[in-house]
């Protein structure tokens, strides 16, 4: 049986306009639900539907982007990062200014507020590791600095706002960056922890069961209707022009991708849905 995760869409405060913000200093307690996305572009991805669902309720949302560093303009690169940019069409020097004002469009149509930590992607973090499409999907470094850093980061957030929801994602695709993510996020610094089905990744075939496999945790399934806000999340996925190619083999088919996917979620009380697992404690 799954249940809802509709808990804390209830504050009656009145969403002011969506913030970026600067410093650790300015998260509050006043925040619902914070995500945790390993990329620009992740949050919107898998949970655009409830991240505006919440919004629309008064909720407070922020979105904690890890991997939002330029890295150094003269690199060292791989022959796999110079492969990523020609696919996103962008110089080095251009990747994370382009990236992160197709996130401020997405995440003001979703009502978000957000805060980038500021690390590196994992191309340009261990380029000696992650040097090819295989390894980028594959085991994580050992000795990877992203994990000690997003633990420390959690628990950071956990302290300045302690009641909120987080959100964080399972690994389905197996990147290195939402492993690792996933790790840190299990330690939970005494969140409470949902954990999102990553999109698109979702859609390649076993993916999911895969990736169960090795977490061999078990979970209880969770879905959010999203009647009301699947056109957000598909005008907010729009947002990452520079993506759509790469992540998408018919970009210009991505409302009907996404629409699918969340038709086939169908949860008990609507058409669309997304769907988080919380680890089952009984």
């Amino acid at each position: 049986m799954g249940r809802h995760l509709l808990v804390s869409l209830s504050p009656c405060l009145v969403q002011e306009a969506s913030m970026q913000l600067e410093d650790l200093r300015q998260i509050h307690d006043g925040y619902d639900h914070i995500y945790l996305s390993p990329h620009l572009d992740d949050a919107a991805l898998s949970c655009g539907g409830a991240i505006a669902r919440h919004a629309n309720a008064g909720a407070r949302v922020l979105v904690v982007t890890l991997c939002t560093a330029a890295p150094p303009p003269d690199g060292p690169f791989s022959d796999f990062a110079n492969e990523v940019h020609h696919e996103w069409g962008l110089a080095p020097a251009e990747v994370i200014g382009a990236r992160l004002r197709e996130d401020d469009l997405a995440l003001a149509r979703l009502d978000a507020d957000t805060y980038r930590a500021g690390m590196l992607d994992a191309i340009y973090r261990r380029p000696d590791a992650y040097n090819s499409r295989d390894a980028l999907f594959g085991t994580p470094a050992p000795d990877d600095a992203l994990l000690y850093s997003t633990r420390q980061l959690i628990a950071a957030l956990h302290n300045r706002a302690p009641r909120a929801t987080f959100y964080a994602p399972l690994g389905v695709g197996n990147h290195v960056d939402h492993q690792i993510v996933y790790t840190a996020a299990c330690a939970g610094a005494g969140a409470v922890m949902a954990f999102y089905e990553d999109f698109p990744y979702m859609l390649w075939d076993g993916a999911f069961e895969q990736r169960m496999r090795a977490i061999a945790q078990p979970f209880v399934a969770s879905t959010i209707d999203i009647d009301t806000t699947l056109t957000r999340k598909i005008g907010a996925i729009s947002a990452y022009a520079s993506q759509l190619s790469s992540l998408f083999a018919e970009p210009a088919a991505l409302a009907q991708i996404v629409s699918n996917y969340a038709e086939n979620l169908r949860p008990e009380s609507g058409t669309y849905g997304e769907r988080v697992w919380l680890h089952d404690i009984q």
